[in-house]
């Protein structure tokens, strides 16, 4: 069995390169083949690996794109690279930070020994940030169910077996949101319980005007769903408020219609032909190994 194990980076050559001796590790005594794709996003520091260690990986290579498209867009270029360039069975996508464990690699390969073939998301059970950030999440995840039907509780730390990296990198949701993509084009999924590790050095590079990005982007792969509900709950608060109109009560209904617009907005990410000329972004492709 061949494992292509896909991660983004930008700038954070230290964490990267730890990821990269631990994972060194970890697959040590798996019974499967890996292989490590790093998407460099138009790092602006000298890409450097600094470790020895990669006697347990068949192959290491680096693709450096032109200019930095973001972290969802990265792995999707990714996707799309190992696809049309790589012998592979399952592809593990990953952020490089230590936030996704490497150790819970070999949770993925028990599920895939027990039920071969469907995708496997690793669940978040437990997190590592602040409480504001915690509050957040929640609130995103209450409002994702709430317009779109949907209870997204995965990232990008997943194991995608082959069949699904063609659905994906044929979708043009993908150039705008990995995991909303994923929700949308794949019903059937095990979920393996996930930790939030923590950082392997600094803070985060992730603002939170970002984080709220990120949230949208997901909820506009849904966006039919997020009007249809929306117009749903305006005429139903609007009867319900009908003898009360004031501007206080008036409030809601200008933040649905504001929520609405922006989340219309937000899917022009959803570009099928600059997906598909993601792998012009490719300056050059460094074989590690």
């Amino acid at each position: 069995m061949k494992i292509t194990i896909l991660t983004p980076v930008y700038n954070d050559w230290k964490s990267a390169s730890k990821l990269l001796e631990e994972i060194n590790t970890i697959v040590k005594d798996l019974d499967a083949e890996f292989s490590l794709v790093i998407v460099n996003d138009a790092s602006t520091e000298e890409n450097i690996l600094t470790t020895n260690q990669t006697e347990n990986l068949s192959s290491i290579e680096i693709l450096n794109i032109k200019k930095n498209q973001g972290h969802g867009r990265c792995i999707a270029t990714g996707l799309k690279h190992i696809f049309q360039n790589k012998e592979f069975d399952y592809v593990i996508p990953m952020d490089s930070d230590g936030e996704d464990r490497p150790e819970e690699i070999k949770n993925f390969l028990e599920y895939i020994n027990y039920d071969d073939g469907k995708v496997i998301v690793g669940e978040r059970v437990k997190r590592s940030e602040n409480i504001i950030f915690k509050i957040c999440y929640h609130l995103h995840k209450i409002i994702t169910y709430v317009f779109t039907g949907q209870s997204i509780k995965f990232g990008n730390y997943t194991c995608l077996p082959k069949s699904t990296v063609e659905k994906l990198i044929n979708d043009k949701s993908t150039w705008c949101s990995f995991s909303g993509a994923l929700a949308k084009l794949e019903k059937d999924k095990l979920s393996s319980p996930s930790i939030r590790g923590t950082r392997y050095f600094g803070p985060s590079k992730m603002s939170f005007v970002n984080l709220i990005k990120h949230s949208f982007a997901i909820i506009a792969i849904f966006k039919s769903t997020v009007i249809i509900r929306s117009i749903l709950f305006y005429a139903i608060y609007l009867i319900l408020i009908a003898d009360y109109i004031s501007i206080i009560t008036a409030i809601p209904l200008a933040s649905v219609v504001i929520f609405a617009l922006y989340i219309i907005y937000i899917s022009r990410r959803e570009n099928l032909e600059e997906f598909n000329n993601s792998l012009n972004n490719i300056d050059n492709v460094d074989t590690i190994k």
